[in-house]
């Protein structure tokens, strides 16, 4: 059902905190313009826990008008089924392709738990599903175990495959076979997770640098593994910073060096200062005055 490069957008606020939907229609333009698949909302990095639920539908009715035909998929997180059932009818309502489901961030659910609730959701706001798999931000393993359960409701049609172990991949393939449509969640395993026959790639340094990001993605699908890595190498350093307690202010602000995006975050947030900041802006302007030159996409 997707595939592709489907950066997982920041949200974009004024200085006074409110949600700045000029600069989100700008910036999402960026991602369509470059030729990313679609887009997600709302997600750890869009801080959607830091968003009301009117706040993400929101944002979610800015990006679809900005997509066009694309799918717009809205991340569901929220402590309780009750609620992550309630705004998950109400993305279906606003517009929402698909919903990508993360278990509850508070309480970590056990396996029985796990299926439970995020077939809950699924029934309750019928659309399609993509499981969101990070053990590390969210502490509950999502494991091939509890995928081949919940394959039982076709409304579960992808994986977010964010375990931090590129051997995970295989495993859901040899488990499930083409079941799931696996994309990868961590930018710094792209490269090795679209090798292994994930079909994209949920970004986050796209955001700042899509054209590389989509390059990257093409050659792979196209066979040109030497091209994709020679690109896939200059922008490592980079993808780094999506691996990080601070990836909202990381990309941020390499979108703010990039793109001339303002970088306010929502508190406890607060935006990069002193020698960090300084670290990041002088990694990304290295990387702007050294940036590969893209070969000719078929």
């Amino acid at each position: 059902m997707w595939k592709g490069v489907m950066p997982a957008v920041t949200t974009k606020f004024k200085e006074d905190g409110s949600l700045d939907h000029d600069e989100m229609r700008r910036s999402f333009g960026i991602q369509i313009d470059a030729g990313c698949d679609g887009l997600i909302v709302c997600g750890s990095l869009g801080e959607g826990s830091m968003l009301s639920q009117e706040e993400r539908l929101a944002v979610l009715t800015t990006a679809r008008a900005v997509a066009g035909k694309r799918p717009v998929l809205m991340t569901v997180a929220e402590a309780g089924t009750r609620e992550a059932c309630a705004i998950g009818k109400k993305a279906a309502k606003a517009g929402a392709d698909g919903l990508m489901i993360v278990p509850s961030p508070i309480y970590h659910t056990d396996r029985r738990e796990t299926v439970a609730t995020m077939s809950a959701i699924a029934q309750a706001a019928d659309l399609p599903i993509m499981i969101y798999s990070n053990r590390v931000a969210y502490r509950v393993d999502v494991t091939p175990d509890v995928m081949e359960e919940l394959a039982r409701d076709q409304r579960f049609v992808a994986i977010k495959e964010s375990s931090d172990d590129i051997r995970r991949t295989t495993e859901i393939f040899n488990r499930l076979g083409d079941r799931y449509d696996v994309f990868t969640g961590v930018d710094n395993l792209a490269f090795e997770a679209l090798a292994v026959g994930a079909v994209g790639w949920f970004a986050g340094l796209c955001c700042a640098f899509p054209a590389e990001t989509v390059a990257i993605y093409r050659l792979m699908k196209a066979g040109r593994h030497d091209d994709a890595l020679r690109i896939y190498r200059w922008f490592r350093p980079l993808l780094d910073l999506d691996v990080s307690t601070y990836l909202v202010q990381n990309i941020k602000l390499a979108e703010a060096v990039a793109q001339n995006s303002p970088d306010h975050v929502r508190m406890p947030r607060l935006p990069h200062a002193g020698e960090t900041r300084a670290r990041i802006e002088r990694l990304v302007r290295d990387a702007i005055a050294n940036r590969p030159a893209i070969p000719k996409l078929g």
